[in-house]
């Protein structure tokens, strides 16, 4: 996904890292000042810093929410529980890297962590935007199919979509591995290394990234949103069956969850959108390098990374069954003083329904956001 110099700061190196691509020797003129290169190097770093400690605390609360509270595993949070492993993934295997090119001028990983850095990258972006077409799915069954999807909607089937996901994504992310190595090379007369794109084996950069853009963005996009504009409809529909209080509560619910969903969707878009259209635009050789540029790039970078730790937050504004869950988990030490036996419960107020119902299938999912 991020092909060759995307993660330098240091815009000589990165008009270095293009002359070697080219095999040119010419020697680029540098876009910032010392000084400033300074600046923007330090800040992007403790960005990323401040990005990676909130992104793995956030990430692995909800994994523990989820994963320890058995009357949190509807269809719904067990999406929500593989978005927060993909994310999780994201921060472990690419912040670290990332941050270090912004603070080393050279790649001191070596050729195997440069091709699984650039896989993961790519593997994690493809399974968090695939996850959310899936809780698209998932929601658009439940408002517009709420009867006759209980049998499809069950913890089973949600594994099931999960890990056929998953084969589909580490299979389709392996070009990546391929394309993507360690590459020395001279400047200034001192040997210097980087994770690149190799294009000069013959694979083409363009190529690559505009079926990354194609299959990460344009391609969820369009059923994300085809699934929203026949939910909603159906969902704001003043003609909805049944009209008592029940009815009338299991809509509320429903509308709470899928606005919970329509948040997390609508946060990766507008997260992503900057670094897609930069990088697309530097495949089609339309992305002219100068300051402004490279600033735009490094911001539309932090924009994208910022996302795996955002989701979290919106559960925690969102969802009041995952705030209250979240403070079990950090107060759980105070809990098992007062039980030997230490279990997350949900919460007992009105927002909480029955989780399951018995289909003939196994166990149907009910929303319990």
């Amino acid at each position: 996904m991020y092909p060759s110099c995307l993660n330098i700061t240091d815009s000589h190196e990165l008009s270095i890292c293009e002359a070697a691509k080219q095999q040119n020797e010419t020697e680029p003129e540098p876009i910032f000042d010392e000084n400033l290169e300074r600046i923007v190097s330090l800040t992007v770093f403790v960005l990323f810093g401040i990005i990676f400690v909130v992104g793995l605390i956030g990430n692995a609360l909800v994994v523990i929410v989820v994963a320890f509270n058995p009357l949190m595993r509807s269809t719904t949070n067990i999406l929500i529980f593989n978005l927060a492993i993909s994310d999780l993934m994201f921060v472990i295997m690419c912040i670290p890297f990332t941050a270090s090119d912004y603070i080393l001028t050279n790649w001191l990983f070596g050729d195997f962590m440069c091709k699984c850095v650039q896989y993961m990258i790519v593997v994690t972006c493809l399974g968090s935007v695939y996850t959310l077409v899936l809780m698209s799915l998932d929601r658009f069954l439940a408002v517009v199919h709420p009867i006759s999807s209980m049998s499809i909607r069950t913890e089973k089937n949600a594994l099931i979509a999960i890990i056929l996901a998953w084969f589909c994504i580490f299979s389709a992310a392996i070009p990546t591995a391929i394309s993507h190595g360690e590459v020395e090379y001279v400047h200034k007369g001192e040997n210097h290394t980087a994770c690149l794109f190799l294009s000069e084996q013959g694979y083409h950069h363009d190529y690559f990234q505009i079926s990354f853009f194609l299959s990460s963005y344009v391609i969820p996009l369009s059923l994300i949103s085809f699934l929203y504009v026949g939910m909603l409809a159906r969902l704001w529909s003043s003609n909805a069956p049944g009209g008592g209080k029940g009815s009338k509560e299991s809509r509320k619910g429903k509308k709470r969850v899928t606005r919970l969903v329509v948040f997390v969707v609508v946060a990766f878009l507008i997260c992503w959108a900057p670094i897609q259209i930069v990088l697309l635009l530097k495949s089609l050789n339309l992305y002219k390098t100068n300051a402004i540029t490279v600033s735009i790039q490094i911001i539309s970078h932090v924009l994208a990374y910022l996302n795996s730790c955002l989701n979290f937050i919106l559960y925690a504004f969102l969802s009041e069954n995952f705030r209250k869950a979240f403070r079990k988990v950090m107060w759980c030490g105070h809990q098992r003083q007062s039980s030997s036996h230490y279990v997350l419960t949900a919460p007992d107020t009105k927002s909480t329904r029955t989780r399951t119902a018995n289909t003939g299938n196994g166990a149907a999912s009910v929303d319990i956001l």
